[in-house]
């Protein structure tokens, strides 16, 4: 055969491959994942969190069940304490290298990292998803809004309740605390329960409360602390009706029915205090069950007491999953985030293991939270979240700042019974009015 035939018939065959080729159509190629991944390898999700050792290994439980439903995910675990979490957070939001940037995160307060353009929008994955925002405690979302839109999704409420020791209320011969108990009823009980010696020195205090928990009392009694939580333009903690909450609290320390707060940290901290016998009462949230269970300890919860004419109120705020907006994995990231707050998955198994109360409404009245341990009046607990609202704190970028520097120095001169209510309220409300001036607000 000559070479040039050899050509020829070589040519026929490469025309017919390629004929049969076009007629059986091109297999589609798989666009490759973010990143560089292969196709079968699952995508990567890095999830910051603080927290103690424990902390941390039950954050990783709730990951080794989020993987194990979902297989497409490796969640990869970026853990700092407390103390460093922020600052080193930060730096990695400062880099600007998505391979470093945290995808999920837990982070407090939201609108603060929102305003600085470090998070993720959720409102889009909400509304894709169906997500149900109506599930949440009232008035909690407005933790984690930034101009109107949700930017992180709260865990947790705190419910700040009245703990009590059944013991040391039998032995004074007191009846306990019931759902719809009030100030005076509370006095009433302060009075009988508190001991002192020869010298009028409390030995036995009625109560053991930090003073952060002072905005409970003012908005009990219908104060405020602002005019507008969102955009603030005046301070309201020198009005009457916050001057009457703060009275109050200052007055049982003044009594020697509760112990002032400088005393209490010294003294170890309210669960010390309530375990020792310190203490016939504490005002805190559920994070302290699980220990006094351990401890086997005799006690009981009930909603904290409210004034004549006032009404029953909680804090609304909670520390929130967020997106970064420097995701590369930003549908992975909301699977994720989706996860941790739904009924059977993050939500159900942190109630299950007594280390929150949940976030979500339908959880805290389904078996996971509603068990047999104690306390027995858990229905007091979701009374007094079902009061929640705003109220406790900003909802703007500077409220760290401003909390930190004017308002709780200026409370803690309170607390020490270095000045009275009135007239240290009426110095916070200056520097607060003059700090928002400073700011441009209202805006």
């Amino acid at each position: 055969m000559s070479i040039k035939r050899t050509i020829g018939v070589g040519v026929l065959l490469l025309v017919m491959a390629l004929v049969m080729s076009a007629c059986a159509g091109v297999a589609p190629q798989a666009p490759a994942p973010a990143g560089g991944q292969a196709a079968d390898e699952p995508v990567v999700v890095t999830w910051a969190f603080w927290g103690s050792p424990e902390e941390k290994a039950s954050h990783e439980r709730v990951a080794a069940a989020f993987m194990e439903a979902h297989p497409e995910i490796k969640i990869e675990v970026w853990h700092q304490p407390w103390n460093d979490y922020f600052t080193k957070i930060q730096a990695l939001w400062a880099s600007g290298d998505s391979k470093v940037i945290p995808d999920v995160a837990f982070l407090w307060p939201t609108p603060q990292y929102a305003a600085q353009g470090v998070l993720e929008n959720l409102d889009p994955f909400i509304a894709a998803a169906g997500y149900d925002l109506n599930d949440y405690w009232p008035g909690l979302l407005e933790s984690a809004r930034f101009e109107g839109s949700v930017y992180g999704l709260p865990r947790d409420i705190e419910v700040n309740i009245i703990y009590y020791n059944k013991d040391m209320f039998d032995a004074a011969g007191v009846a306990y605390p019931s759902d719809d108990w009030t100030w005076d009823d509370f006095l009433a009980a302060a009075e009988a329960l508190t001991q002192k010696d020869a010298n009028g020195m409390t030995t036995v205090y009625a109560l053991a409360a930090e003073g952060g928990k002072w905005a409970k009392w003012v908005n009990q009694n219908g104060g405020a602390i602002f005019d507008d939580y969102v955009n603030p333009s005046k301070c309201m903690l020198s009005d009457p009706a916050s001057v009457g909450g703060i009275q109050f609290f200052a007055d049982l320390m003044e009594q020697g029915y509760a112990m002032r707060p400088a005393d209490l940290n010294q003294a170890g901290g309210d669960a010390a205090v309530f375990s020792s016998g310190q203490a016939a009462m504490i005002l805190q949230n559920t994070s302290r069950v699980s220990a006094f269970n351990a401890a086997g300890m005799n006690y009981d919860v009930a909603p904290a007491p409210i004034p004549a004419g006032g009404k029953r109120w909680n804090g609304a705020g909670g520390a929130a999953w967020v997106m970064s907006s420097g995701s590369d994995n930003k549908e992975a990231a909301w699977t994720f985030i989706q996860w941790l707050q739904s009924d059977g998955g993050g939500q159900t198994i942190y109630t299950q293991a007594g280390e929150i109360f949940p976030a979500l409404q339908s959880v805290a009245n389904s078996p996971a939270f509603m068990t047999d341990q104690p306390p027995a009046n858990k229905q007091g607990i979701v009374t007094e979240a079902s009061a929640s609202d705003v109220g406790g704190f900003g909802y703007f970028p500077e409220w760290g700042e401003l909390s930190g520097s004017i308002i709780n120095p200026g409370l803690e001169r309170i607390w020490a019974g270095e000045a009275d209510p009135a007239t240290a309220l009426s110095e916070i409300c200056a520097q607060v009015d003059q700090f928002l001036a400073d700011n441009g607000y209202p805006k």
